[in-house]
């Protein structure tokens, strides 16, 4: 049975954790759904790199995250699925913001969605959650403004940094998120910002003490070698493991060892005669 934002709530309250990872197409949802052990499935915007080559999540267009969207639906039915804004989607107004949040909802089938953003966004959030659209928020390191916060670098350094971010993920819970990604702060940050809020911290580059953890998938399973956070630990390095299958495809089929016999279908008579008629 698919969960639902207060199952999600409630695992913090009864000190489980969540597991979040992506996914970005239908044979991938149906390998994560299929193991049992994933809460939240999250098409991000990371797709962008990931899967289309663009050099950071900022190109990618609504268009782009709903086709892979409706895709992760397709593969996994019953998984909790959350649709990440791109860039463009929502900082224009509300009216936007709400607009392209139901698209998620009525044309993918996803259950929330996530935007990036601190205080500036909690109106946006607000008028999101007054539609009936749930809404995940994400503070500290926000790729799609990495440029505005001096790159990928971590945040909520200092005092003052990190008053800021407890003051944004406070400002998030109130304006009706039902969680909050927090990417690259320090680990005794987040576990403040944790205790300091009702709602589920789900860290990436954050420590230990968050609720709960997400990951790219293509990291974890080491498909993905453009760039590697700090943060990441590889379960998997399946790229060597591919690379290698492919070459020996490649060297098969150009030395004629593949396909063979059994690679094929019996013959039904004898079709050399089909060239004299």
């Amino acid at each position: 049975m698919r969960r639902t934002v207060s199952d999600i709530r409630s695992m913090k309250t009864e000190g489980k954790k969540i597991s979040m990872l992506t996914a970005y197409d239908a044979s991938m949802a149906r390998l994560l759904e299929s193991c049992g052990v994933v809460d939240m499935f999250l098409v991000g915007d990371s797709l962008g790199m990931v899967m289309l080559g663009y050099d950071s999540t900022v190109p990618v267009t609504m268009e782009e995250m709903l086709h892979h969207a409706k895709a992760v639906r397709r593969g996994a039915p019953d998984a909790f699925i959350v649709g990440d804004m791109p860039f463009g989607a929502y900082q224009t107004s509300a009216r936007d913001a709400v607009f392209n949040g139901m698209r998620f909802m009525k044309e993918a089938g996803c259950d929330a969605v996530k935007l990036e953003g601190g205080l500036v966004m909690c109106g946006v959030v607000r008028a999101l959650v007054d539609a009936g659209i749930s809404v995940m928020a994400h503070i500290g390191l926000t790729p799609q403004t990495a440029g505005q916060l001096g790159g990928y670098k971590v945040q909520g350094k200092g005092l003052d940094a990190a008053r800021r971010l407890l003051a944004e993920a406070r400002g998030l819970e109130e304006a009706g998120a039902f969680a909050v990604v927090m990417e690259c702060i320090p680990s005794g940050l987040a576990q403040v910002i944790s205790r300091g809020i009702s709602i589920p911290t789900i860290g990436i580059g954050a420590g230990v003490h968050c609720d709960g953890q997400v990951l790219v998938t293509h990291d974890l399973l080491g498909m993905f070698d453009k760039f590697i956070p700090k943060f990441v630990k590889k379960f998997s390095n399946l790229s060597p493991i591919i690379k290698r299958s492919i070459e020996e495809y490649g060297a098969e089929v150009k030395a004629g060892s593949f396909p063979g016999p059994e690679h094929g279908f019996a013959d039904q008579g004898d079709y050399s005669q089909l060239l004299n008629e």
